[in-house]
C-alpha cells in the first residue's frame, strides 16, 4: 500500500524546489502518494489563515510532511500572530509534537571552493539536533508593556522536554561517530544550567558516547576556528537556530542543507516533516534561480528517518554529489568553470541519476 505523504510548498520559492523533490521520489519509484495543502502567506491569502485546520488534519493523517518554505515581506504587515513564521511553522510544531530538529551540515568535495573557510578547514560533517517546541520561541507570556515601550519573551524549559531531546541526540550520535556536544549558556541561564544538569546525567548513563559542554558563544567562534572537531551539536531551540545556519554557510550555500523535524514513533514509524533549511526568498522566486538541492536533499532524510530506506537514501545522496560533480551548478553556488543551470535543471540531473543508479 502506496505511503501517504502531505506536501505543503508555501511560498517564494518553495513551490519550485518542493517540485523537484517530489520529482526525484517519483524516479526513484518510492511507493507514495502525494496530496497538497496551503500554508504559510498562501493559505492566508486564500482562506485568512496560515495553517487552515484542513492542512493541520492531512498532516496528523500523513505519515510524513514534505515543506518548501512559508513568508515573505508580503505579510509582514500582518499581526504577528498570523504572519507566516509565526502563524503557520510554530503551531504545526507544536500541534504535530515535532520536537528534535536534526541539520546535517556536510561539505560536498564539488563545491570545497564554494565554502567561505580555506582549504580542508571547510571538510565538515556534523548534525545540529535542535529542540524545536519550548525555549524563547514558546514563551509566554509574549506581549508588550508598558505603552510598547517594553517588550517580554519568556524561556521555559522543562526536565521531560530536555531528556526527550537529548535520548534523540544520543541515538543520532550512535550512528555517527559517537561524539557530541552540548551546547547552552550556563554560565548566565538558569534553563541552561538545567539542561547542562539533565545532559550530564545522560552521559554518566550512556558512556558509549563521548560527551562535553561547550557555552554558546564559544561554539560559534569554534565552528570558524575548527568545525571539524564536531560530530553532533545538541543545542535548544534559539541557539540552534542560529548555529546551523552558521554551520549550513560553512558548506557553501544555504540551498544545500536539509532539516527533519521529528516527532515520536507512530505505528512503528518516525513521523517527521522535511524541509530546507533556507527561506521562502521571495527575491527569485518563479525566476528557476533557486536550489532545490536542499529539498532533495530533505527527501533523502524522509526516507532516512520515517521509512527507513537507507539505500534509497543513499541514491539520492549519490545523485546529488553525481550531477555537482559532472559540474552543474545553480546560480547561488556557481563558479567559473561550471555550467549554470535552472532550478528545474537541476532537478532533472539529480533525478536521471537516480534513474540510473
Amino acid at each position: 500500500m502506496p505511503y501517504h505523504i502531505a506536501v505543503l510548498a508555501g511560498d517564494g520559492i518553495g513551490p519550485e524546489v518542493t517540485a523537484e523533490a517530489i520529482k526525484v521520489l517519483k524516479a526513484l519509484q518510492f511507493d507514495c502518494n502525494f496530496e497538497d495543502a496551503l500554508i504559510g502567506g498562501a493559505a492566508y491569502d486564500e482562506t485568512g489563515h496560515p495553517l487552515p485546520s484542513a492542512t493541520l488534519d492531512l498532516c496528523r493523517k500523513a505519515e510524513a510532511v514534505l515543506l518548501g518554505a512559508v513568508g515573505g515581506p508580503k505579510w509582514d504587515h500582518l499581526d504577528p500572530k498570523l504572519r507566516p513564521e509565526v502563524g503557520a511553522l510554530l503551531p504545526l510544531r507544536a500541534e504535530l509534537q515535532l520536537f528534535a530538529n536534526v541539520r546535517p551540515a556536510r561539505t560536498l568535495s564539488a563545491l570545497l571552493l564554494a565554502s567561505p573557510l580555506k582549504g580542508e578547514q571547510a571538510l565538515i560533517d556534523l548534525v545540529v539536533v535542535r529542540e524545536l517546541t519550548g525555549g524563547i520561541y514558546f514563551g509566554q507570556p509574549r506581549e508588550r508593556r508598558e505603552n510598547g515601550t517594553v517588550a517580554v519573551d519568556t524561556c521555559v524549559y522543562s526536565r521531560k522536554e530536555i531528556e526527550r531531546i537529548t535520548a534523540r541526540a544520543f541515538e543520532i550520535a550512535r550512528s555517527r561517530r559517537r561524539s557530541l556536544v552540548s551546547v547552552d549558556k550556563a554560565n548566565v541561564l538558569e534553563t541552561s544550567r538545567l539542561w547542562r544538569e539533565v545532559v550530564t546525567e545522560f552521559s554518566h548513563q550512556n558512556n558509549d558516547v563521548s560527551v562535553s559542554h561547550m557555552l554558546v558563544d564559544n561554539c560559534a567562534m569554534q565552528l570558524i576556528r575548527d568545525p571539524q572537531q564536531f560530530d553532533v551539536i545538541l543545542t535548544e531551540n534559539m541557539f540552534g537556530d542560529i548555529l546551523s545556519d552558521e554551520a549550513s554557510m560553512i558548506t557553501g550555500s544555504l540551498g544545500l542543507l536539509p532539516s527533519a523535524s521529528l516527532s515520536d514513533d507512530r505505528a512503528g514509524k518516525t513521523f517527521g516533516l522535511y524541509e530546507p533549511v533556507h527561506g521562502s526568498a521571495p527575491d527569485i522566486a518563479g525566476q528557476g534561480r533557486a536550489n532545490p538541492i536542499a529539498a532533495i536533499l530533505s527527501a533523502a532524510m524522509m526516507l532516512k528517518y520515517t521509512f527507513g530506506d537507507d539505500q534509497g537514501s543513499d541514491r539520492i545522496e549519490n545523485a546529488v554529489e553525481a550531477a555537482l560533480n559532472s559540474g552543474l551548478r545553480t546560480a547561488d553556488i556557481f563558479e567559473k568553470g561550471t555550467k549554470l543551470v535552472s532550478t528545474s535543471e537541476m532537478g532533472d540531473a539529480i533525478a536521471t541519476q537516480v534513474g540510473a543508479a
